[in-house]
């Protein structure tokens, strides 16, 4: 389908800038044209508008970031210190020392051993054992003088009466001799030299 042009009408008519054309009036498609310094500012307007808005939005952001910082800083000075244990080990006490005990002790000497009986006869007569004289078996060299022959006599007693029934045994010895008496009897000698216990 072919589309035939609109015919102009009869008379010519100018255009907006004095000219004649030959249509005569605006065709009906084109919009009206604005006046060019209608379009300049608004473009000026819109360049400051915006640019009026970024300028505000990026003071708005370095405020805002700029009291975000000084926010944390006040808020981490305002937080508390995390709390910090020290553990100090005790130096150890020295032991003390121990308590000197002082007790007096008192020692009593053990009572001296009595002297038992003499182990020795030296000189004529009657000795009881045991008192006298200690038990055992005695010892002599012989007379003491035997200028006369007499020699030397000794005798085991059973009493100190005297009397011939109280010789247990008895003897005269011109030499050494040994006698073995024993306690509670009674041991005479006469004319001896000194008597030593031997066992």
């Amino acid at each position: 389908m072919t589309s035939t042009p609109s015919i102009p009408p009869a008379g010519q008519q100018p255009d907006g800038a004095g000219r004649t054309t030959s249509w005569g009036a605006v065709p009906p498609s084109m919009p009206p044209a604005h006046p060019p310094t209608m379009g300049k500012r608004s473009r000026r307007k819109a360049w400051l508008t915006h640019g009026a808005t970024a300028f505000v939005a990026l003071i708005l952001g370095a405020a805002i970031g700029g009291s975000g910082e000084s926010g944390d800083t006040t808020a981490s000075s305002a937080r508390p210190e995390p709390a910090v244990t020290v553990t100090k080990t005790a130096d150890a006490a020295a032991p003390e020392p121990a308590a000197t005990v002082t007790q007096k002790v008192t020692v009593t000497p053990k009572p001296a051993k009595k002297p038992g009986p003499p182990i020795t006869i030296d000189g004529d007569g009657q000795y009881l054992v045991g008192e006298d004289i200690k038990d055992g078996t005695y010892k002599t060299a012989g007379p003491q003088d035997d200028a006369f022959g007499l020699g030397c006599y000794w005798a085991r007693l059973k009493n100190a009466t005297g009397e011939f029934d109280a010789i247990i045994a008895n003897d005269n010895i011109t030499g050494q001799a040994r006698v073995t008496v024993h306690k509670g009897e009674y041991f005479e000698t006469k004319g001896c030299l000194k008597w030593e216990k031997v066992g």
